[in-house]
């Protein structure tokens, strides 16, 4: 006969409940347990596909797909020289575009459309976190570069085309610059997520933090206190005044250095959502959702996805890789206005650097 420890480690391995007078507690597959009410519906409509884009000699970090009228799948993500490390995507990102059939692969004709441009330009150095829409008749890819390697000089632009497969036309300067001298985004303009909003403008969400508290941390392994604004224009390309209660999004509240970034925002059934990575409100290693009825007051986070972990078994962490054993910048496939995959990328994989993994969204 089993013992009530046994019994109890037992529901912890299988992801039963455990009821515990007074909390109701889920327990996950990797041993992990959080209040039931902290888990979102989103999350358990999530079946796990596949791991996608193992690059051999490349990182890829950041995945943004959409579907052509032929019912194609493409997707625009950021890769790098594997021999850069997990740092490369500051100072050596290019943004490339591949093809498949399916969400979940294969894709092929893999090619750059967007590589550092050299001095001179806001993009010179890097191209990264690309983030692919459709608008006003054209396609949009959104993106961040800098001009010198570092942070600070983090900027959003856009590239243009008539077709997925280009020619693509890039925004000689960002259509988003940083805050002035100690506002709270005074260091960069980061992460786009865009979004066609019902009235017929264009609303861009961004990430960004202040310099002082990047330069003087709370927490070292955690630089600068990452919020999120809101940016207006009548079109894609601009120009964008920022929304004047910005940031609508701001964890630092709640102590702990508590924050959010890789925010994807997208509708559904006439509701706004936004899924990120969380930073400390549960932990450093589950997704966030949150939702809104205007886009701008936001609900209290539940999870969105858990650790890797909780869907795949991975070899032991190698000492390169500190990021690993958790999804990051969610991008969401809309078809026919609804979502129906969730792109993810973590590190790990084939050749043990980093590469995107798939869910399908179930209904």
């Amino acid at each position: 006969m089993s013992t009530r420890r046994q019994f109890i480690q037992r529901s912890l391995l299988t992801g039963s409940l455990l009821m515990v007078p007074g909390v109701s507690l889920w327990a996950r597959d990797d041993g992990k347990t959080y209040d039931k009410k902290d888990i979102s519906d989103f999350s358990k409509r999530l079946k796990p596909l596949n791991r996608i884009l193992e690059l051999e000699g490349y990182y890829v970090w950041g995945c943004s797909p959409i579907v052509d009228a032929d019912g194609k799948f493409h997707v625009f993500f950021s890769r790098w020289d594997a021999k850069k490390g997990m740092g490369g995507w500051i100072k050596g990102s290019e943004i490339a575009h591949a093809v498949a059939d399916k969400a979940e692969g294969p894709y092929e004709n893999i090619e750059t459309i967007l590589a550092p441009r050299g001095e001179g330009f806001w993009d010179a150095t890097t191209c990264h976190n690309p983030h692919i829409k459709f608008s006003q008749g054209k396609y949009c890819l959104f993106y961040m570069g800098n001009s010198n390697g570092r942070t600070n000089t983090k900027r959003i632009g856009v590239a243009t085309a008539d077709s997925l497969n280009g020619p693509w036309k890039r925004s000689e300067q960002p259509i988003l610059e940083a805050g002035e001298p100690g506002a709270w985004d005074d260091h960069c303009t980061s992460n786009p997520s865009f979004i066609n909003y019902p009235d017929g403008a264009c609303w861009l969400y961004y990430k960004s933090w202040n310099t002082e508290e990047y330069e003087h941390p709370v927490d070292p392994k955690i630089r600068g206190n990452r919020k999120y604004g809101l940016a207006v224009a009548e079109h894609p390309e601009g120009p964008y005044s920022k929304y004047s209660k910005n940031p609508i999004i701001d964890y630092s509240q709640f102590g702990n250095n508590r924050q959010l970034e890789d925010g994807n925002v997208f509708m559904e059934n006439g509701k706004f959502y936004m899924v990120a990575r969380d930073m400390g409100r549960f932990d450093h290693e589950v997704g966030i959702i949150i939702e809104s009825v205007d886009g701008i007051h936001w609900s209290e986070p539940k999870i969105s996805y858990f650790g890797t972990a909780h869907y795949m078994e991975q070899p032991e962490a190698p000492p390169h890789l500190k990021k690993y054993g958790r999804f990051e910048r969610p991008q969401i496939l809309m078809q026919q206005g609804k979502p129906t995959h969730l792109f993810v990328t973590s590190q790990g994989g084939k050749y043990q650097t980093a590469s995107p993994f798939v869910f399908k969204i179930t209904t």
